[in-house]
């Protein structure tokens, strides 16, 4: 038997992971292969039977797996970004996400026939989008940044705050015929301990007593050990204190949660992939048809809710009706709807609430439906509304060293929008402190899918010092941008070319610049004084009579023409230099 269930076990795994990698390939949300690929494993196949070969150990798992997803929500909680981006976004995960849940639970009791305690729940869930669902949607459907900035950060914010109101909902619920004195009992036992544990594990971490090669599975046990010890002080109690850890630690003055996060982040996909294909195999496509025509109800019900919040909420903003349009269709479920939908149903259906059962089919129709539905036509409805941005010219630079600093500067003062990504908290510093846009952190990271905004970017210069960084970010971005958009500086550390020639084909990118100007070699001639100039080439003027006039010498790198075209010399071509465009070049001074 033990054995049967390690093989269970590998085979979630592969499973899971395997959903992650085809998500990234086909780039859809990955609940949506979690959960298909648990449905085919289980009630479909009947390999995967949770239930039976899980036993006793099936809630405690769900449990666990429940807390570390709310606890990484509530970790993402920044105070100052709802206050930085916007009224639109503070109404819409504030006051909207309330006005949202009342509509959708009072349409799920009008229309559907639900029960109010099972609506009250239900519309808490729906309440949740998150970045995990939205940001695919995003990257394909390309819309102007004063909309995809909103639906970006509402996905990100509404995450906690939807959970924390579920988790609420929840613990009003639990205690049944035992009345408020248990809901008060386990509101207050989850915010003291959540409270406690959030402050202890701060006054820790910012004392540095663990060392930082411990630092992430220290908050890992501690995160375990407030769910378990508020759960035994009050059942059912650990969910709103691991949430409310979360929150108040990702809001704590000098305590460094990003390395935390980073851990956090591929833990959570670990999780997350075998947990949603454990919860997908319990879940019966059957069950999901026999909601008939009541499933289509609550399903429109959740269409129709979200236009009228969103007006709402947009009201006095400037907003035209195709931008509130759009706000309004753009809202898929998505991972904690999922995974807290089957833990409250398993939990609610023990204290004697048999109509729970019903709120796993419901739940997974509307994230399948929405997350379907939305991927199809996101990008149709876009262009139909008139909000698809222009083709996109920025630039995103792997790197902030010197020269990708210098390379980022001269294109941001030609008007072309630039980030730079990079690991070293010192560069990003220098970067900003530039006036170039930043992103801190790894931008081929699962945070990075999350986190790292793209409107207006459709290039990529990876121009780190590390050439296996540098082609892993080629590998990931050819498919974003496609295959001529992506360049690489050559570095010291491809000293031959063997290694590039071991790449599949469709991995080759162009080498950007002259095939003697390496990253060290660039980054030599700025210390030494070279400059980036642009030189405006006429019919009488041009790149010889400017080395004539100066006595410089120069390597060129960017032709920047007619309508704000910019092309990259590489080791393989040279734009042609027409009269009237503009030559971006290093430049210094010659030397007899």
């Amino acid at each position: 038997m033990e054995n049967h269930l390690l093989y269970i076990l590998a085979a979630v795994l592969v499973l899971g992971v395997g959903a992650q990698w085809l998500s990234w390939r086909l780039k859809t949300p990955s609940i949506l292969a979690l959960l298909v690929l648990g449905i085919v494993a289980g009630p479909v196949t009947g390999v995967l039977r949770p239930d039976e070969q899980f036993g006793d150990l099936l809630f405690p798992f769900i449990s666990l797996g429940v807390a570390l997803v709310l606890f990484e929500g509530g970790l993402t909680l920044r105070f100052r970004d709802l206050r930085g981006h916007g009224r639109t976004v503070t109404n819409l995960v504030s006051w909207g996400a309330l006005l949202n849940w009342l509509l959708i639970a009072g349409g799920c009791v009008a229309f559907a026939g639900f029960a109010p305690h099972l609506a009250l729940l239900f519309a808490a869930l729906m309440v949740v989008t998150g970045p995990t669902v939205i940001n695919p949607l995003l990257r394909t459907m390309r819309a102007r940044a004063d909309v995809s900035q909103v639906l970006r950060w509402e996905g990100i914010l509404i995450d906690p705050v939807g959970a924390l109101l579920a988790v609420l909902v929840f613990q009003y619920l639990v205690p049944g015929s035992e009345g408020w004195v248990v809901f008060g009992k386990s509101i207050a036992v989850g915010l003291v301990v959540g409270l406690a544990g959030a402050f202890g594990l701060g006054f820790v971490l910012r004392k540095r007593w663990v060392p930082e090669y411990l630092a992430n599975v220290v908050t890992l046990a501690w995160v375990v050990l407030v769910f378990a010890t508020s759960d035994f002080a009050a059942h059912e109690s650990g969910l709103l204190a691991v949430t409310v850890m979360g929150v108040l630690l990702g809001n704590m003055k000098d305590v460094g949660v990003s390395e935390i996060l980073s851990f956090k982040e591929s833990l959570s996909i670990l999780v997350i992939s075998v947990l949603f294909v454990v919860l997908g195999a319990r879940v019966d496509p059957l069950d999901i048809l026999a909601t008939g025509w009541g499933g289509v109800t609550v399903l429109l019900v959740v269409l129709l809710a979200r236009p009228v919040m969103v007006w709402a909420c947009t009201i006095g903003a400037g907003y035209s009706w195709q931008q509130r349009a759009l706000l309004s269709w753009v809202a898929p479920r998505g991972i904690v709807a999922a995974a807290v939908s089957s833990l409250f149903a398993l939990r609610l259906a023990d204290v004697g609430y048999s109509d729970a059962v019903q709120l796993v089919p419901y739940t997974f129709l509307v994230i399948i439906a929405t997350v379907v539905l939305q991927s199809i036509t996101a990008r149709p409805v876009t262009r139909a509304l008139g909000l698809a941005e222009e083709e996109p010219n920025g630039m995103l630079i792997v790197g902030a060293n010197p020269v990708a600093r210098a390379v980022g500067d001269v294109l941001r003062r030609q008007g072309f929008r630039v980030k730079l990504a990079d690991t070293s908290y010192e560069e990003v510093r220098a970067a900003r402190m530039a006036g170039l846009e930043t992103y801190y952190g790894d931008p081929i990271s699962s945070h990075a899918d999350q986190y790292l905004e793209l409107v207006g970017i459709g290039r990529l210069f990876a121009m780190s010092r590390r050439s296996r960084w540098n082609t892993l970010a080629c590998m990931k971005y050819r498919g974003e941008f496609g295959p001529n958009r992506v360049f690489s500086l050559r570095n010291a550390e491809d000293r031959d070319a063997s290694e590039r020639e071991r790449l599949p084909e469709d991995y080759q990118v162009p080498r950007m610049f002259s095939e003697d100007l390496s990253y060290e070699k660039f980054a030599s001639l700025l210390a030494q004084g070279a400059e980036l100039k642009v030189i405006n080439l006429t019919e009488t003027f041009d790149v010889d009579n400017w080395k004539e006039t100066t006595g410089n010498r120069l390597i060129p790198l960017f032709s920047l023409g007619e309508g704000q075209k910019l092309r990259v010399f590489t080791q393989d071509e040279e734009p042609p230099l027409d009269p009237g465009s503009k030559l971006i070049a290093l430049v210094w001074a010659a030397r007899d």
